[in-house]
């Protein structure tokens, strides 16, 4: 009988170390394999793509809320309703895991109609290599907006982004150009956006050209030219004003009689638009003279005798 019960004994103790090693050999076979599945997911991950643009602006989100909360708070309180978070929820799903060259119109869609907002009549104010001119002069005259005074505009201006499929899901490295792709996704928002603010564009509105430029003032490839000015409606828009600013002391390559704003002049002619146009409107001109003011061409008067 004590035999009998030693043998037991020994024959669970040899059961109980079976169980125990292969239970051991299980776990290093566990471990072996998720380290072999994880270094295979780091040999077929996906390299983030490489562009020749500057990446996505760092800490984009903190940048878009907090423009957007500046704007609908403390600018225009009358937008208040607007939902800045989902209007950033928006912005990040048309891009994000996306391959930036394959954005489409669609993926902006929810974005403009968030955002979107009346802008008063006789307001709009467009520009065409002016840029700084343009809203140097809206900051100083509160009567006229362009479409970086918009809520859409405000929030994107001078910033970059696009994602990529790999994750995170952003590219911070590298972004698209336009030469490399046109539908990347600040080109595609920047269309959309010029095309939703020309369109809500009525009464009297005001283009601001650059005549010293020396391929000319109005350039059918830029934004105004192939968008914009296609998306002006004449049932709502009754009178287009041109301003031909030139560089203080600069070259006037281009006057109102000029060869490229003789062509838009026509374009406009040919979608019913009355026209007007004036060299140095003078109100723009006297701000471009604040930074030059004892230049000949700020002098307000002349001596003709």
């Amino acid at each position: 009988m004590p035999f009998q019960q030693g043998s037991a004994r020994v024959r669970q103790r040899a059961v109980l170390l079976a169980g125990i090693a292969v239970l051991l050999a299980g776990l290093v076979l566990a471990v072996v394999l998720a380290s072999l599945l994880t270094r295979g997911e780091r040999e077929v991950r996906p390299e983030m793509m490489k562009w020749k643009d500057r990446g996505t602006t760092k800490n984009l989100q903190e940048v878009i809320l907090g423009r957007c909360y500046s704007y609908v708070m403390a600018r225009y309180p009358e937008l208040g309703d607007k939902d800045c978070l989902k209007i950033w929820e928006s912005l990040k799903h048309a891009f994000i895991y996306k391959n930036p060259c394959n954005i489409t119109s669609e993926d902006y869609q929810p974005l403009m109609e968030l955002a979107s907002h009346p802008v008063p009549c006789n307001k709009s104010l467009f520009w065409s290599k002016t840029n700084d001119l343009a809203h140097r002069y809206t900051k100083s005259n509160q009567n006229f907006l362009t479409l970086e005074d918009t809520l859409l505009g405000y929030m994107a201006d001078r910033l970059s982004w696009c994602g990529d499929p790999s994750a995170p899901g952003i590219n911070y490295e590298s972004c698209p150009k336009r030469s490399e792709c046109e539908t990347n996704p600040s080109s595609v928002f920047w269309r959309m956006a010029s095309k939703m603010f020309a369109e809500a564009a009525c009464g009297v509105v005001q283009v601001m050209l650059n005549g010293s430029v020396e391929a000319g003032a109005f350039r059918s490839s830029s934004i105004f030219g192939s968008i914009e000015i296609f998306n002006l409606n004449p049932d709502k828009v009754s009178e287009v004003h041109i301003w031909l600013m030139h560089d203080i002391g600069g070259p006037q390559s281009e006057s109102c009689s000029g060869h490229s704003v003789k062509r838009l002049k026509s374009i406009l002619e040919e979608r019913n638009f009355k026209i007007t146009c004036e060299d140095n409107y003078r109100p723009v001109q006297l701000l471009q003279c604040v930074h030059n003011p004892d230049h000949t061409d700020c002098r307000l008067c002349t001596n003709t005798t």
